[in-house]
């Protein structure tokens, strides 16, 4: 309820923002900005064409600038990072938390990388290398290495009076990280804990050792799976000899759920997750042309089976109003086992155990259906030509597609994935190709068979 209120009270904003540069009013949009919160004011400069976003990119002031870059996707931040220059880079991320320092330089030219780490503090600068040091999509990229962190021997009172010290805490707040003087993770104390348990109680007697730490290398999708189901707010991470090395909150873990949804979305058309609606109209038609060529490409190679069986087309004109039907029904067929399994290895649910319960599973599944429609589409056939070769054909051309698209919708995201090809994004065109190579040539084929 409140993600609607919110988007509602920006694309209002948007309008007023929009009229009031139109006019020239600069003050009022200047105020109306800063007034946003961050997320608010980064959604209404993703919604604004490339010219307006510069102009009221420059009125936000300064002090805001990098939170609200923060919550912006990549390739928007990327449309402001590459108008940049060091200095104001610099300015930016000062103050920002380490993992979202981090995010921002892996979107950085190396050589500006470089610049930017050596104007940092020493101990900022290796913690923010710490977290670089890991790929992007793991649990070391996405943590943070500003932790709360006490030893085993020290009382409740005295970690109290240490927590007091500080003049800000690591957000969210969920309790403290219990470690060796070599940094090796023993315990967690939650806050609940900390607050009602009796002060001259040492730490080891309170903490819990039983709680769930994630390895540095974890995939980002298996962290937010773990936290959905655990109902984590954070988790400390560890490196193989059970060092802490930081933490994964939740927010950045709903950052993970939300990319991996627009991903699943957006790759099906070939486009990424980060896509950016108003991007420049070169950029956007120069991505988009490289998946439209690979289509052209599949559709050539359907087009060549039906050239195979010019002279049987030609012989029963019927068979070109029909043979897109068969196509269509194995692809439609295809695609909901595909979408399913997809989703299935995105939750971790696949797996050798049950991987051939699936695969017959839809095989029966894609045969009951073919049955089913095959004799719907024959009896149509039957009255539009009075022709019962034609049905017949038909008929058993649909039950071949449909078999066939089910069962290579459950095999094929599993043999994309075992030679690391993304199936949502490569998953789709291989499928419809197949469909409708495998579509027209049983129903040509047969056709040809029966005719001749």
């Amino acid at each position: 309820m409140t993600q609607q209120h919110s988007l509602a009270l920006s694309d209002n904003q948007l309008d007023i923002l929009n009229k009031a540069l139109e006019e020239g009013i600069s003050t009022q949009v200047k105020q109306m900005l800063n007034s946003l919160s961050p997320a608010d004011a980064a959604h209404l400069l993703a919604s604004a064409p490339p010219r307006q976003r510069s102009l009221l990119w420059k009125l936000i002031d300064v002090e805001h600038e990098g939170d609200v870059l923060n919550e912006m996707s990549d390739d928007v931040r990327q449309f402001f990072i590459d108008r940049m220059n060091v200095a104001e880079l610099i300015g930016i991320l000062e103050g920002q938390d380490i993992d979202d320092i981090a995010d921002m330089l892996q979107q950085l030219p190396q050589t500006i990388t470089h610049q930017v780490l050596s104007s940092m503090s020493q101990q900022d600068r290796q913690r923010i290398e710490a977290v670089l040091s890991w790929p992007e999509d793991t649990a070391g990229g996405l943590m943070n290495t500003d932790t709360s962190t006490v030893r085993p021997d020290i009382t409740i009172d005295v970690a109290l009076r240490y927590l007091r010290r500080h003049e800000s805490l690591p957000e969210p707040f969920d309790g403290l990280l219990v470690v060796s003087r070599e940094d090796t993770l023993i315990g967690t104390l939650p806050t609940t804990r900390l607050l009602t348990q009796d002060g001259n109680k040492t730490i080891s007697e309170v903490m819990e050792t039983d709680f769930i730490a994630i390895p540095a290398d974890m995939q980002d999708s298996q962290v937010a799976q773990l936290f959905e189901r655990e109902d984590l707010i954070s988790a400390p991470v560890i490196d193989e000899h059970n060092r802490l090395l930081g933490r994964v909150t939740v927010d950045d873990v709903v950052d993970v759920i939300r990319e991996e949804a627009d991903h699943s979305v957006m790759s099906r058309a070939g486009l990424d997750e980060d896509e950016d609606t108003f991007a420049p109209t070169f950029k956007t038609a120069r991505r988009r042309a490289t998946w439209l060529g690979i289509n052209l490409m599949t559709a050539f190679i359907s087009a060549s089976v039906i050239g195979l069986f010019q002279d049987t087309i030609d012989k029963v004109v019927a068979l070109a109003v029909l043979m897109p039907i068969v196509a269509s029904m194995g692809g439609i067929a295809g695609s909901q086992t595909l979408t399913l399994i997809i989703r299935a290895i995105a939750l971790g649910q696949i797996g050798r155990s049950n991987t051939r319960w699936l695969v017959t599973r839809e095989f029966i599944v894609g045969l009951s259906n073919g049955v089913i429609w095959a004799s719907v589409v024959a009896t149509a056939a039957m009255l539009w030509f009075d022709d019962p070769v034609i049905a017949f054909v038909i008929a058993l051309a649909m039950v071949i597609n449909l078999t066939v698209g089910v069962v290579v919708g459950a095999i094929l995201p599993m043999i994309l994935r075992a030679v690391n090809i993304d199936p949502a994004l490569a998953g789709t065109v291989v499928l419809t190709t197949i469909t409708d190579v495998t579509g027209f040539m049983s129903f040509l084929g047969l056709a040809t068979l029966f005719y001749s």
